[in-house]
Parts: structure tokens; sequence; C-alpha cells
């Protein structure tokens, strides 16, 4: 699911590669402008997944160092004097192997995995972002976030020099198989839709199909009233077998 929202125009992107014994998935919001934003995300898509189909891997440390050579994907693709000078873009990558039946992942950004299990979140990703240090540090309540001035500050994503970009992976792989579900979204899917709120949505949902339509119409009656939104995107995988999505 990928859509507009309240904008002209939609900066998200995602995608995936897929063979017998790994699925590998990626989605990128960015920014930087009309025509800026929108290239950096489809970039670090398409970077990522090329690299993965080149040289599949799946430890949190592999996938760490395939984010950073997207990065410099990203890096490479500014061109001064366009909106493309200074566009960047969070991100936000899964992979499962199916033979060993472990999933890892990384990001960059306030773009977010969730992992579910039995329709109970088991984890997710933390931002890199002004809001997720206040509430690291105390200062205010997660449920806080959503609705803070500067809920948009990030403090990393993809368009950083290397030594100033911070990446989170999955220290070790966590053990997945059938019934294990899992949502990468962008913040514009977050904003909206609680934690809670997408765990009741999943335990209604029978297909992956209904629950993302379930998310979607949960934003769409939290914009309504709305002058403006941003994009959404949403991309979710469910284990329903052994070595099958």
């Amino acid at each position: 699911m990928s859509e507009p929202g309240g904008r002209t125009y939609n900066e998200d992107a995602c995608g995936y590669w897929s063979s017998e014994r790994q699925y590998c998935c990626i989605l990128a919001d960015g920014a930087g402008g009309h025509g800026g934003g929108d290239i950096a995300s489809r970039l670090a898509v398409q970077s990522l997944l090329s690299g993965f189909a080149d040289a599949p891997s799946a430890s949190g440390s592999e996938l760490s160092q395939l984010m950073r050579q997207t990065n410099q994907a990203v890096l490479d693709g500014r061109i001064a004097g366009t909106p493309q000078e200074d566009m960047h873009t969070t991100a936000v990558c899964m992979v499962i192997d199916f033979f060993d039946g472990r999933a890892d992942w990384v990001h960059s950004g306030d773009s977010r995995l969730y992992w579910f299990r039995g329709a109970r979140l088991m984890e997710r990703t933390r931002d890199h972002s002004f809001v997720e240090s206040l509430v690291n540090a105390g200062m205010i309540r997660e449920d806080e976030t959503r609705s803070h001035p500067k809920r948009s500050v990030l403090l990393s994503a993809l368009g950083k020099e290397d030594d100033e970009l911070e990446l989170s992976a999955s220290r070790s792989s966590r053990v997945v198989g059938a019934g294990d579900i899992f949502l990468l979204c962008s913040d514009g899917v977050w904003e909206y839709v609680t934690d809670e709120v997408m765990e009741q949505l999943l335990a209604q949902a029978t297909t992956a199909q209904e629950w993302l339509k379930a998310i979607e119409q949960t934003i769409r009656a939290a914009t309504a009233t709305l002058a403006s939104h941003d994009n959404y995107t949403a991309l979710t995988v469910w284990l329903t077998g052994a070595c099958e999505v």
C-alpha cells in the first residue's frame, strides 16, 4: 500500500526481492523537495535490492554494510543546483531466511518495522528522531510523540556522510516461523495508527490485504479533517509456512 495522502506527490517507495531461500524487502520515505525525495527513496530501494541480489546475505552486520553502500548511492545521486542537491531518505530493510527460519533487519530514520506473533506485537524498531531521543531520556511519554511539534525532526537518514550516518540493526537473528507477521511502514502510517490499534486490526483480519485495508481506513478517518497530511506506505509479510510467504 502506497498513497500520496494529502500531498500532490508521493516520496515513499518500497520493493522486494525473493528466491527459494530468502526474501528481502525495503521501504523508504524520501525528503528534499519535489524531485528530490522521491528520487532518493527510489534510489535506496533499487540500490539495496540490486546489491542484495548480487550477494545475498542475512546477518545484521551484513545488512548494515549493504545499507551503507545504499547510502553512498543516494549521495552519488545528488546534483548541485537541483532539488536533488540535498535529498535524503529513511530506510528500513528486512531479510528472512526460510531455510534457517530466521529474520534480520536494519534501519535509519523513522520508517519502522513491526513484528507480530499471534496478533501481539513482539518487537519494533526505534526511530532515529528527536522525539525518540526525548522518550529515551524520560522527558516525554511514548504516547506524546505523535503530537509533538518536532516529531518530524530526524537525527539520521540516508544521505548523510558515512561517518555521520546512524544505523540500527538486529543484533542477533530472530527465530521466525508460520504465523509470524511483519509490517514495514513510513511515519505517515504509524503517526495515525497506534501499536494497540495495529494489534486490534490484525486480530480482526484474515488476510494481509484485509489488514492493510483496515490500516488505510484508519488513516483516512484520522486525517479526514486535515488540510494536508503525509504520504503513507506499508508493506506486510505474512509467514504462512516453513518456506512460504
